[in-house]
Formats: structure tokens, C-alpha cells, sequence
């Protein structure tokens, strides 16, 4: 079987109308709605995991508790099945004008997409930022309050930032997976980087070229996000509590 190699097809007409209507349109298109999806979602991620994330370590039991209970509902379910639980499921458990609404919504693929992604991907931020309020010495709290702080401006002024910066390097590959884990919108209709590279394939037949632009997209966009969080990493770094070399330098 002989592949015919085509590079300008980039350039060719496509059948949407984006941009110009070339097949390279198409695909920014797609590469706009991944960078926007992910963008919400994390922002949302990052609000819920800091709220579950705390509360994971106030002394309340039944606030423990209650936190446990929703990681534990969306780390064990799939996030394909949450997908399809947003946007097939829960509009019929709605009232049926509010459920209608929903379902009649022009972009309710993105908007199911920002809102899933952003809950998945809530629980880990949760687990990672209680696991670094943890990680620190109890002396962090008790300084607090011998400043006379209460727990609420302890938590905000002397354990989250120190939290934070522990959780950092974790918090960058989250954000990563939440990238890589927009392509599953491509299955309730959310034309992101991959569905479009999809399409492209479909109508153009030449697959490895457009798989090709999309895996060179994705390395791009991916590898600049690492850079960005290692140089936030060291620069924000506090030594004795991020960093190997820091730690070791505090046991020495």
C-alpha cells in the first residue's frame, strides 16, 4: 500500500468555515478550544481543590468526612463516564425547562467539557494541597497562632502559601493532564485540537499528516507550560521545603 504524502494540504480548502476555510484553520480552531477549555477548567479545578483541600484538614470530622466522600465519587469514576454522565445524565435529572435548556444550548459541548474536567481534575488538586498542608512541620501553625492569628488567617497567611509552594511541581503536570484530557470532549461533540485533527483526516484522507501537526501542537504547548512551571518553581522556591536539593541541604 503506497501513501500519498501531501504537506500542503494544511493549506487546501476545508469544509468548515473558519478563518479562511483552510484545513491549517481548522486546526487553530481546535488548538483556541483546547487552550480555552483547559484554561476554565483548571481555574475551576484549582477554586474547588483549594476549598476541599483545606477543608480536608480543618479538625472538623464531618467536614473530613465530607470531603473524603467527593474524592472518593470522582476519583474512581472514569472520566469518560463523567462526560457522558454531564451531558447525557444530568440534564434529565434537571427540571424539565431547566434540562431543556441545557440540552438546547449551542455550546453546551464546551460547557459540559469546562465543568467536567474542572471537577475530575479538583480531586487531585485537593489531594495534593491537604497532603502539603500536612507535609508541614507543626510548628507553621503553632507560629500562627502565637501571632495571634485565627485559623482562617493561619491557613491564609502562613499554610497555603507554604502549601502551595510544596504542591507546585504536582500542580504543573495537573495541569497538563487537564490538556491531554480535553481530547476526551471530542466525544460529546466538542470540536477541541483533537476532534478537529480528526475531521481533518476524515475529509482530507491524508491521517498522518494531520496526526502529525496535532502531536506537534500538543509537544509545544505541553513542553512551554513545563518550562513556565519549573521557572515559577525556582522562583518561588522557599530552600528546606521544595526542591531536593533544598532538602537535603536542611538535613545536612
Amino acid at each position: 500500500m503506497n501513501y500519498n504524502w501531501n504537506w500542503g494540504i494544511f493549506w487546501e480548502q476545508s469544509p468548515y468555515g473558519h478563518g479562511s476555510g483552510n484545513y491549517i484553520d481548522m486546526l487553530l480552531h481546535g488548538l483556541y478550544l483546547t487552550l480555552l477549555t483547559s484554561a476554565i477548567a483548571a481555574i475551576i479545578a484549582v477554586s474547588i481543590g483549594i476549598i476541599v483541600g483545606t477543608a480536608r484538614t480543618l479538625p472538623s470530622r464531618w467536614l473530613r468526612r465530607a470531603t473524603n466522600a467527593y474524592i472518593e465519587v470522582f476519583r474512581n469514576i472514569p472520566l469518560l463516564v463523567q462526560f457522558f454522565l454531564w451531558f447525557f445524565v444530568v440534564p434529565e435529572l434537571l427540571p424539565e425547562t431547566v434540562g431543556t435548556w441545557l440540552k438546547t444550548l449551542p455550546d453546551s459541548p464546551f460547557l459540559t467539557a469546562i465543568v467536567c474536567l474542572g471537577f475530575f481534575h479538583s480531586v487531585r488538586i485537593a489531594i495534593m494541597l491537604s497532603s502539603g498542608i500536612n507535609s508541614l512541620p507543626p510548628g507553621q501553625k503553632l507560629a500562627g497562632n502565637a501571632l495571634g492569628f485565627t485559623l482562617p488567617q493561619t491557613y491564609r497567611y502562613v499554610l497555603l502559601p507554604m502549601a502551595f509552594r510544596i504542591a507546585l511541581p504536582p500542580l504543573g503536570s495537573e495541569c497538563l493532564n487537564i490538556i491531554k484530557n480535553s481530547a476526551v470532549g471530542l466525544t460529546i461533540g466538542l470540536l477541541e485540537l483533537t476532534a478537529s485533527t480528526r475531521a481533518m483526516s476524515e475529509f482530507s484522507f491524508q491521517t498522518f499528516e494531520a496526526f502529525t501537526a496535532a502531536t506537534l501542537i500538543y509537544l509545544l504547548i505541553n513542553v512551554t507550560i513545563l518550562m513556565f512551571m519549573r521557572l515559577l518553581e525556582k522562583r518561588v522556591a522557599i530552600p528546606g521545603f521544595s526542591g531536593s536539593k533544598s532538602v537535603s541541604q536542611r538535613k545536612n
